[in-house]
């Protein structure tokens, strides 16, 4: 025997068959106690039913909201900058370059990772840090 031929071993125990007469313990309803909903074929309530009182999840109140204007932003890093081919940088050349797919509501310019060239950066927002790291190297921060 090797141990992909291993198999657990089989149960033994048979299901237990309702209805099968009273000495079985589950005959006549079959464990369904009499009459009622739960007792009929097809029988039983939905989940969160609750005997028709006002169900839980209704008389919570609601929290939140979608905003609908708020703006979403593409973010683009300064490691992202360093592919760019031109040396202004805009949401257009950006796109032009396959750098990001689209600009959605404006850019912003994220000081993550490093700036390894001088640029003109023109986008919406700037982070501080990446502000200071594209001046440091001599570039220019436009916002529009």
């Amino acid at each position: 025997m090797k141990l992909d031929e291993l198999k657990p071993a089989q149960k033994n125990e048979k299901r237990t068959r309702v209805g099968r007469g009273i000495g079985s313990g589950l005959g006549k309803t079959s464990g369904r106690g009499q009459k009622g909903q739960k007792a009929r074929s097809g029988g039983g309530v939905r989940r969160g039913f609750e005997g028709g009182q006002t169900p839980l999840y209704r008389r919570l109140p609601k929290r939140g909201f979608t905003n609908i204007h708020a703006k979403d932003y593409t973010e683009v890093t300064l490691t992202m900058l360093n592919k760019s081919t031109s040396d202004v940088v805009t949401a257009e050349s950006l796109i032009e370059d396959g750098i990001i797919s689209k600009a959605k509501d404006g850019i912003v310019i994220l000081a993550t990772g490093n700036l390894e060239k001088k640029l003109t950066v023109k986008a919406v927002r700037f982070t501080k840090a990446a502000a200071q790291k594209i001046e440091s190297l001599g570039g220019k921060t436009e916002v529009i």
